[in-house]
């Protein structure tokens, strides 16, 4: 797999709970001021932070590429993990167990029927809620949280440590959902822990003002986001891509959802 770096500069916009807040512009600077963003709940005890509608600069190089996504969206604190993933699926594939360590040893099939299981338990139906992956770019938008440098912390990987799991301090396994320090908008584990799913298929960057992009149409590797705790500092930064058959399962790979409304 290859792995590709990107700087963006991102800011928040607009509506909340169907009304128009005034926002302060999230931060471009090294060290962004926390947003307090609302905070809500779901039958199985998942947290999602309600993320403002936006545009970024996602993209490195030539690939580079202006972002613009018109929706707000909530977007799962952390990773789905091992009790909640039991819980809805009735199984528990992972190695590493622990019921609140990330669910691990899932394919993107595997979390695309947790999404679709879920929202077809009796309290999210009467709730209107339906769950799915997030897209790549609402998932490196939210990753960056108003930043436009290499990890939403700041440019310096040194700093890693406080904020993410990856091969240089994580003892070789992964670890419990939100024992790191969070991003500015309140997201756990974006850095580092375990791979994430995106819902596009994988093609390359080229350039080109976007709006609200989901992926090509089809295609043969699904994308990783995010990093894990068996790969490099480096595949933990704020744009890093891989890719993957959708089929495939290991260790280090598992998802975070976001929840939608029944329209």
């Amino acid at each position: 797999m290859h792995h590709f770096k990107t700087a963006a500069v991102c800011f928040a916009v607009v509506a909340i709970f169907g009304c128009e807040r005034s926002q302060p512009t999230p931060p471009v600077a090294n060290n962004p001021t926390p947003l307090e963003l609302p905070v809500s709940a779901d039958s199985i005890g998942m947290e999602f932070k309600l993320i403002a509608a936006g545009m970024f600069t996602m993209g490195e190089g030539d690939g580079a590429h202006e972002v613009t996504l018109t929706k707000p969206f909530k977007m799962g604190v952390h990773e789905v993990t091992q009790a909640q993933y039991d819980q809805v699926m009735k199984n528990n594939p992972s190695k590493f167990k622990g019921a609140g360590n990330p669910v691990e040893m899932v394919s993107w099939d595997d979390a695309e029927a947790f999404c679709r299981k879920l929202s077809e338990l009796p309290a999210e139906k009467a709730a209107g809620n339906v769950y799915r992956l997030p897209t790549e770019a609402e998932w490196e938008y939210a990753c960056r949280a108003g930043t436009n440098s290499e990890y939403s912390f700041g440019a310096h990987e040194s700093n890693l440590g406080e904020y993410g799991w990856c091969m240089e301090n994580s003892d070789e396994k992964p670890h419990p959902v939100g024992s790191k320090l969070p991003n500015a908008w309140g997201l756990h584990d974006m850095h580092g822990n375990i791979d994430e799913w995106c819902s596009d298929w994988f093609e390359d960057h080229t350039g080109g003002a976007v709006t609200d992009p989901t992926g090509p149409a089809s295609g043969s590797l699904r994308v990783l986001r995010g990093g894990s705790w068996k790969s490099n500092a480096g595949s933990a930064s704020s744009a890093n891509r891989d890719r993957l058959a959708p089929s495939f399962r290991d260790d280090w790979l598992g998802f975070r959802v976001v929840r939608g409304t029944v329209k």
